[in-house]
This record gives C-alpha cells, structure tokens and sequence, in this order.
C-alpha cells in the first residue's frame, strides 16, 4: 500500500493508504492509540482495523498523529491530534469526492480523539471504538452521539477497565434513534495480545451488516 504525506495543521502528516477499487467507494479513517505511549499507525490493533476496511471495499487511511514517525509537531495533549485527525479527513474527502459512506475508527486514544471528530462532522455515518478510555477521559460531549457505532472491549484491560467501558456505552444507548453495539472479547487485555482474530471478527461482521442495512440488502 502507499506511503502518503499530506498537509496537516503543524506541518506534514504522514500516513498508510489504500484505494477502494469500487467507484464511489466508502471511506474510513483509522486513529492510532497515545503517542507518548509508543502508539503508532502500525500498532496491531490499528493495522487490523485497517485490514477490515480495505477488505470491505473501504478506502482507507491510516496516519502517525504529529511528532509520530515522520509526522511534523509535537504532541499536544490532544487538542491538536484532533485537528490532526480533521486534516487526515480532509484529505481523505479529497481524494474521494463522491465516497458512499464515511465511517471513523479508533484505538484507545484514538477512540477518544475519534469521538471527537465524530461530533464535529455531521457526514459521519458510523464508527468503530476500541477500548474507549472513558477511565481516563471525558466523554460527555457526546451529547448526544450523532452516530450509531460499535464499541468493544477486552474483559480483562487493566488499563481501561470493561466496566468503565460499559457504562460509557449504556449511557450512549439511551438516545433515541442511536444504535450502540457493544461487544466484550472474553480474556482479551488492552493490546488483545492473541485475541485480535476475535477482535477483527467482531469488527467486521458488524462493518458488512451495518453496510448490507445501508443499502437495504441482507448481510449475506
């Protein structure tokens, strides 16, 4: 797959891109996990998220947030990995005018930074989040969530404990016209060390039916 460099708010961004061969292809955007905790774009979990995508006929990006890799900048507590995470959007968008869908996928940090952007782009049609940090983050500006989205969790995370994640995604459930799937992989830890089969699986039978539904058609 290409190596991509495009603009970001502090200087470039570097990134991992593959084009959907369908026209009008849907899009995804896959976040890496805290920077200053060694996640990168190829962290396993990223790279699977990636790999679901791309099978599903997705184009898809995946990119180092700033000060990661070749990517331009310094960390900035967030703030400015979520403008990050717009200009990978952006140019995402660009290279795909006419895309079908647009979904949003996330890791750990990535998942909050990618909850985020959720709420700032209305063309977002579903998400994916794994191990959402709602231990160590607010997550209260879902208010409410405008997309309906899978959530899903190792039971036994010891640094994003499941129950912290479960509560997140109940009280995510209560809105009207919001779907929230939530999925647990049993005896997975943070990373899924030797569960990212059940986690890839998980991901993309909820990525197929959620498609199929769009276009009305069963999830064969």
């Amino acid at each position: 797959m290409p190596d991509v460099i495009f603009p970001g708010p502090d200087g470039r961004l570097e990134g991992k891109y593959l084009h959907g061969s369908e026209v009008n292809a849907p899009i995804a955007l896959i976040l890496h996990p805290h920077p200053q905790y060694g996640g990168t774009m190829n962290n396993k979990v990223v790279y699977n998220l990636f790999h679901v995508f791309a099978k599903r006929g997705f184009s898809v990006l995946r990119f180092n947030f700033r000060g990661v890799g070749r990517s331009q900048g310094v960390y900035d507590h967030g703030v400015g990995e979520l403008s990050d995470a717009a200009s990978a959007l952006d140019w995402l968008q660009g290279v795909n005018a006419n895309a079908s869908a647009v979904w949003i996928a996330g890791f750990s940090f990535g998942a909050w930074i990618s909850m985020q952007l959720l709420m700032r782009r209305p063309e977002i049609d579903g998400f994916i989040s794994v191990a959402p940090p709602a231990n160590m983050y607010d997550f209260g500006f879902l208010a409410p969530c405008p997309s309906s989205g899978l959530i899903i969790q190792g039971t036994d995370d010891k640094i994003v404990p499941e129950n912290d994640t479960a509560k997140l995604a109940q009280r995510l459930s209560l809105q009207k016209g919001i779907k929230i799937d939530y999925k647990k992989v049993p005896g997975a830890d943070h990373f899924f060390e030797g569960k990212l089969d059940e986690l890839t699986s998980n991901v993309d039978k909820y990525v197929k039916a959620s498609m199929a539904a769009a276009k009305g058609a069963p999830a064969s």
